[in-house]
């Protein structure tokens, strides 16, 4: 704990929100707190996941005053992400220094909905009162640099799957610059791995499978559901490589950490760095605490290290709008008590003083009264002109609101037939685009179908056939090298049909 906090809290308490375990802190130890509770000793710290905020990077011109710089901030965000005005979202920042150029300041804007704040943490502050921080969780990666847990300042690429979210996050020259969630949280890949089995297991048990026996599970079939399933997220997130790459002209990552909440998966790493060709470590840190043999969640074990930080070596990006009371004499209440304690002291102490203030009263009341009539007559005149003045304004807001709705209508009409003509799919043009591609590896169409769900997913479903499984896979390769940004193409199964004396296959494209 660093100097300013051993002076005022004793201990440090993390929570976890959406998982509500807590862990309590001291003296470098870190130990389960199954019932925590108030205290006005401890300090408390907690975090967003990844799904709860929405980030952006945002440039602003360096001539903007430091005082405007958060007003600036909020329009343009709201502006670029097209946020509901009616919203007073919760906006925090830190400044991209690497990123300024010569006239502009650029800056990481992190953006929470108040409403997530009050559901998430709901039961947190039921239990302890209050919480002294709230961060976004990438920025807790910070104190790996600080603290020389990572001493290096290459391109680094964090890869953290937790019960109820993921995250990827990028760190160069040991600061923070892009972070995004995940599709395969541990629930998600739980789910996913049951329907690829085709039986449903635990999740505990799932979980405790990864744990112990990693992706060389001593079950075959498992085993085999387990790398179809790990397929699939790296191919997710080889995807969000290659965007990330792309939009923050990043050449290579030098080193990528991947790891899990449930604790370390064995061969997880060395998976990733066959699939994604990068160099890969656990996420597997030494943070120094004492944990007297518990598994601790390395998100807890960082937020006691990001809680020990002094203010100039963390973000200062707090969300926290549970603050803890403010001293009893600052209070309002407080005041309220001891301006009567000590008006109750001095009535004691001099009872001969209120006879003398009694006709000093009298006087005074005499004055006031006449001061009323002049006043009241004033109030009276006032309020008609009031009465008249909102009866203009309610028949003004009927024919104002009468207008927003026919506006709306149009409005929507609007949307609905621009999203028509730019997103739904030119169908002839992509049967024509694949035909040609089937053509070329000499693969043959045999049915074609066209769906679209209840999330507005878009699949095409082609049903196909050739002589050679080279021929269906030549042709898979080649479509997901020239239309990756296109379509997620999906192909399980190449069967071989006695009749036909030919392999079948079924591809789905999705529309990104």
């Amino acid at each position: 704990m660093n100097k300013s906090k051993q002076q005022t809290y004793s201990t440090i308490v993390s929570a976890n929100p959406y998982k509500g375990d807590y862990y309590g802190g001291s003296l470098n130890t870190i130990t389960s707190t199954l019932s925590p509770s108030f205290s006005k000793e401890q300090y408390t710290i907690s975090f967003v996941n990844t799904k709860g905020f929405i980030s952006t990077l945002i440039g602003i011109s360096k001539n903007i005053p430091e005082t405007d710089v958060y007003d600036v901030l909020e329009n343009k965000v709201y502006e670029e992400l097209a946020l509901d005005m009616a919203v007073e979202y919760q906006i925090k920042y830190i400044e991209a220094v690497h990123k300024s150029t010569e006239g502009d300041r650029f800056f990481h804007v992190f953006v929470v909905d108040p409403l997530t704040l009050e559901q998430d943490f709901a039961k947190v502050v039921e239990t302890i009162k209050y919480i002294d921080q709230i961060v976004p969780v990438p920025l807790l990666l910070k104190s790996l640099y600080v603290k020389e847990l990572i001493d290096s300042s290459d391109v680094h690429c964090f890869i953290y799957f937790q019960e109820n979210d993921a995250f990827f996050t990028i760190y160069n020259e040991q600061e923070f610059i892009y972070a995004k969630s995940l599709k395969f949280s541990l629930k998600q890949m739980h789910e996913r791995f049951c329907e690829l089995l085709g039986e449903q297991i635990d999740l505990f048990a799932f979980e405790k499978m990864l744990s112990e026996e990693g992706l060389n599970t001593s079950n075959p079939n498992y085993q085999k559901n387990l790398i179809k399933l790990f397929g699939e997220i790296f191919l997710h997130i080889s995807d969000v490589i290659t965007y990330a790459k792309r939009a923050y002209e990043i050449k290579k990552f030098d080193e990528i950490y991947i790891g899990t909440s449930s604790g370390k998966v064995l061969g997880l790493d060395e998976y990733a760095q066959t699939y994604l060709g990068l160099k890969a470590t656990p996420f597997d840190f030494n943070y120094g605490f004492n944990t007297n043999g518990q598994k601790v969640d390395q998100i807890h074990q960082l937020m006691h290290l990001y809680g020990q930080l002094e203010k100039n070596e963390r973000y200062e990006c707090n969300f926290t709008i549970f603050h803890r009371p403010p001293p009893f004499a600052k209070r309002d209440s407080g005041k309220l008590i001891l301006v009567g304690a000590a008006s109750l002291a001095a009535a004691l102490l001099y009872p001969s003083v209120y006879w003398g203030l009694s006709y000093i009263e009298e006087f005074r009341h005499a004055m006031l009264t006449k001061e009323y009539e002049q006043v009241h007559s004033e109030k009276i005149n006032r309020e008609s002109i009031v009465n008249l003045k909102l009866a203009n304004k309610k028949a003004a807001q009927v024919l104002l609101d009468e207008q927003k709705n026919a506006y709306k209508q149009k409005q929507d009409t609007l949307v609905k037939i621009h999203d028509k003509k730019v997103n739904y799919p030119m169908k002839a043009k992509i049967m024509a685009d694949f035909t040609r591609s089937f053509n070329q590896y000499r693969v043959q169409l045999q049915t074609v179908s066209y769906a679209e769900d209840i999330n507005d997913t878009k699949t095409f479903t082609f049903g196909l056939t050739s002589s050679s499984t080279q021929d269906i896979t030549a042709l898979l390769k080649h479509l997901t090298d020239i239309q990756r940004n296109q379509y997620d193409f999906h192909l399980e199964l190449i069967s071989y049909n006695e009749d036909q004396k030919a392999f079948l296959s079924e591809l789905k494209a999705v529309i990104k």
